[in-house]
């Protein structure tokens, strides 16, 4: 019978399905930061219980964590209290703790790729909804609640549904100045952000195809905006390539353990004739570089293009629009080509990899940021970062006046000391642009780490079509 890959997977970690109830789920890794895990691990102290394999579980600092001094004393009191705990769990149920000062301290869902940790065929979980991001590799990996956590220490299962099966397939040639992140905003503007609900999706087609598995990952980190349960990509030469080499990776000396690996990933693929509960199909030349107007990541529209006025708005989701548009300051029907921005923030789960980084030193090279607009640049690890220094990426930024700072979520979800201020415009690479996500009242704009720096240079949204001349950056 044929099969999709995320069947393939599922069927494989199914221990039990209960009758007219969900299934018993084996959890290949575990992912845990120092937010969601401090009331699973009391649970289990609760219970006088311990990790039941530790070894699978894997943690990191990186949400609530200063980006600037890392090598100081943390001074925000639910910070410091928070990598604290984690620390002292950690040490108490014997899981390998990636915190602030370790070499491979990071974002969770940089961590894992980097390193080798997540690998195709794995089912893959953490208490952040943007686990999603591993299933770039051919993995079904999705986000879980606090009691969740706990289950999954204690049991190393979880109780899930599965979910429908949705395939969005985006074919043809990437325009220029387009990414993997306009590819994804512009999903989400033509199905909305529940237009995914319940589903997991499969992104397949050419254009996917040549992507590299940084920009991949992007595309799945964003699933979850879409509504989806988890998103996913089939594994290729692409993905092979990557994981060979990194320390957590199978040997792949000539090894009997890479070649066995190898062979059973190679099998991760849709087949030819699988069924879906719904497909969608995109013609890749019909995206231009995307931008968010509104306050989730479904109000988009191509950079050429107009707010849509209210008679363009559905009778139901007038309401909506117009609360979104006076959270925002901005006007139905007018440009959002030129409006001014206060700050500019290039990181985060979604886009904060070397390929990000080095897309935009390429791009701002030579240039200088405009008077009045404050540049973070965030790497999602501290790999990335070293990396960065190696290859000279940060003198690039500094002679920009942009500044690169250390590894953590940051302004992504205003929860640390990175938030941006009341009323104040940041276009923002990361993946959510909710009322107040970034600090109380301030107002973002999501967007490709391309059209971030060319906001940067400007000091206002723009078309980073018009700055690239005949210049060619490879997709990311």
């Amino acid at each position: 019978m044929a099969k999709t890959l995320f069947e393939k997977i599922w069927e494989k970690h199914v221990v039990r399905t209960i009758e007219d109830g969900p299934s018993v789920l084996y959890i290949d890794k575990h992912f845990i930061h120092e937010v969601t895990s401090p009331q699973a691990f009391t649970g289990l102290n609760n219970r006088g219980i311990k990790v039941f394999r530790a070894a699978q579980t894997v943690a990191t600092a990186d949400h609530n964590v200063p980006t600037m001094n890392q090598h100081l004393p943390i001074k925000e009191e639910l910070s410091r209290l928070q990598v604290d705990t984690l620390k002292k769990n950690c040490a108490e149920h014997n899981v390998e703790l990636y915190g602030l000062g370790h070499p491979f301290q990071g974002i969770v869902h940089v961590i894992g790729p980097e390193l080798g940790i997540t690998q195709p065929g794995m089912t893959i979980v953490c208490g952040d909804s943007h686990t999603s991001t591993h299933g770039a590799f051919g993995a079904i990996a999705f986000g879980i609640g606090t009691s969740e956590v706990e289950m999954v220490l204690a049991t190393q299962c979880l109780l899930q549904t599965k979910p429908k099966l949705m395939r969005i397939n985006v074919d043809g040639k990437l325009n220029k100045g387009v990414v993997s992140k306009d590819i994804v905003l512009y999903i989400l503007s033509l199905i909305s952000a529940s237009g995914a609900t319940g589903y997991a999706v499969e992104f397949a087609g050419s254009a996917i195809r040549e992507l590299s598995m940084e920009a991949r990952m992007t595309i799945c980190n964003m699933s979850i905006e879409m509504g989806a349960r988890c998103g996913l990509i089939a594994p290729d030469e692409i993905t092979f390539d990557y994981i060979k080499g990194r320390l957590f990776a199978p040997a792949n000396n000539g090894s009997r353990q890479w070649d066995k690996k190898l062979e059973a990933w190679q099998q991760l693929y849709s087949d030819a004739d699988a069924q879906f509960d719904k497909e969608i199909n995109i013609k890749a030349d019909d995206i231009e570089p995307w931008i968010t107007y509104g306050t989730n990541p479904g109000m988009g529209m191509g950079i050429s293009a107009n707010i849509p006025s209210l008679n363009e708005v559905e009778e139901s989701e007038k309401p909506g629009f117009e609360k979104s548009l006076k959270y925002m300051g901005l006007e139905a029907g007018s440009k959002i080509n030129g409006q001014k921005v206060d700050y500019v923030f290039i990181g985060s789960c979604t886009n904060s990899r070397i390929e990000d980084l080095r897309m935009v030193a390429a791009f701002v090279k030579g240039r200088k940021k405009a008077d009045g607009v404050e540049v973070w640049i965030v790497p999602g690890s501290q790999q990335v970062e070293k990396q960065a220094r190696e290859e000279g990426i940060h003198k690039v930024f500094e002679e920009a006046g942009f500044v690169l700072r250390q590894p953590g979520c940051s302004a992504c979800l205003g929860m640390n000391e990175d938030k941006i201020p009341a009323g104040k415009y940041c276009i923002s690479t990361s993946n959510r642009n909710f009322e107040g996500r970034q600090g109380p009242d301030a107002r973002t704009f999501l967007a490709s780490p391309l059209s971030a720096a060319a906001a940067a240079i400007t000091g206002h949204v723009t078309d980073v079509r018009e700055m690239m001349g005949a210049q060619e950056l490879q997709p990311a």
